[in-house]
């Protein structure tokens, strides 16, 4: 099984189970249910549906020197079999999310970045890595300066030792450090040493400062325009409406790693649209998009067909909608045309 690595944004999410709607009125007291508190952000969310499908997973990212710091690097390897390489930066706090879920509604995060404003990438050791992945560069600052410059070397470096690239990014905060960020540079940038990204609609609308609803249309536009800027594999997820996939064409597979190189004659020029698994009780969304991600990771890792990584993608998120792991035998069931992914995985 191929090393797979995931970077970049992790925080803790702490969550109150709310029974009305979220409220926030000055003078009153509203009563909520228990506090969940769980590990979130990219690193941890993709990399614990990356555990669980059976992968070997790296772990790199920042957290403080704070007791929140240490719940975290204990709940990362403990209870998920990952290899947290975690740097604590010394003076700092450890990032967290209040996640308001209120039933029958979107989620509303309030968020402080903490550590993952230092991380930068450049201590990472590559060595032995396969597929590197990256998580939210809107959360991680440090990575945004000079047009995406520290973006940009990290992803050359993974490159330059034959790893695929991927990258998933987060809706752009205007009012954020990174809200003043060029993005059509640092995207640009970026794409130029990316094989995969996997952002959401709205991360990609957020980051171009583009105010119109979902349509195939703007779906192909924006692929096509990440595409053009050298990605290989770009997969859109848009909520409900689906995963859109579009890839570019068989030379830019070839200019990959030989991990890559060798699926070009069945991924490259390939327009799929992939409508989302049913959920019969759903529980949350958060982390589903990270899932997605996931699944097409595994998929790369183990060599399946484009229509086998979509429909892993799907499940995957589907699991996580259903407040379950994305273990093998759950997603087998949800997607049977996956089965024979995992021996091959886990041989």
């Amino acid at each position: 099984m191929r090393r797979i690595a995931v970077a970049g944004h992790i925080c803790l999410d702490i969550t109150p189970a709310l029974t009305g709607p979220a409220r926030l009125d000055p003078g009153l007291l509203f009563e909520v249910g228990p506090l969940s508190l769980a590990l979130g952000g990219s690193v941890a969310n993709t990399g614990r549906t990356l555990s669980a499908l059976g992968a070997d997973v790296l772990a790199f990212a920042n957290v403080g020197d704070d007791s929140l710091g240490e719940i975290l690097r204990q709940a990362l390897t403990t209870d998920n079999h990952i290899d947290g390489r975690l740097s604590v930066i010394p003076g700092t706090s450890t990032s967290y999310s209040l996640v308001f879920e209120p039933q029958g509604s979107d989620r509303t995060f309030w968020h402080h970045v903490g550590a993952n404003g230092e991380f930068d990438g450049a201590e990472i050791e590559l060595d032995g890595i396969d597929i590197f992945h990256l998580g939210y560069p809107p959360l991680l600052p440090a990575l945004l300066r000079h047009d995406g410059a520290p973006l940009h070397d990290l992803l050359k470096r993974a490159r330059a030792i034959g790893a695929i690239t991927s990258v998933d990014l987060a809706v752009v905060d205007p009012t954020s450090e990174a809200g003043a960020a060029d993005w059509n540079a640092v995207l640009r940038t970026m794409a130029a040493q990316t094989d995969l990204v996997s952002p959401s609609l709205d991360d990609l609308t957020s980051a171009f400062r583009i105010d119109s609803p979902f349509s195939i249309d703007l779906v192909d536009e924006l692929a096509d325009r990440l595409l053009r800027w050298g990605v290989a594999i770009a997969a859109i997820s848009a909520g409900e409406h689906g995963l859109f996939i579009r890839t570019a064409g068989a030379a830019r597979f070839d200019e990959s790693g030989p991990t890559l190189a060798s699926l070009g004659p069945t991924w490259a020029d390939r327009s799929l649209d992939i409508a989302p698994n049913g959920v019969d009780a759903p529980v949350t969304t958060n982390g589903a998009g990270d899932a997605s991600t996931a699944g097409l990771l595994f998929a790369l890792a183990v060599g399946a067909t484009i229509d086998q990584a979509a429909s892993l993608a799907a499940a995957c998120s589907a699991a996580i909608v259903a407040g379950k792991s994305a273990a093998p035998s759950l997603v087998n069931g949800i997607s049977p045309k996956i089965t024979d992914l995992f021996p091959r995985a886990l041989a």
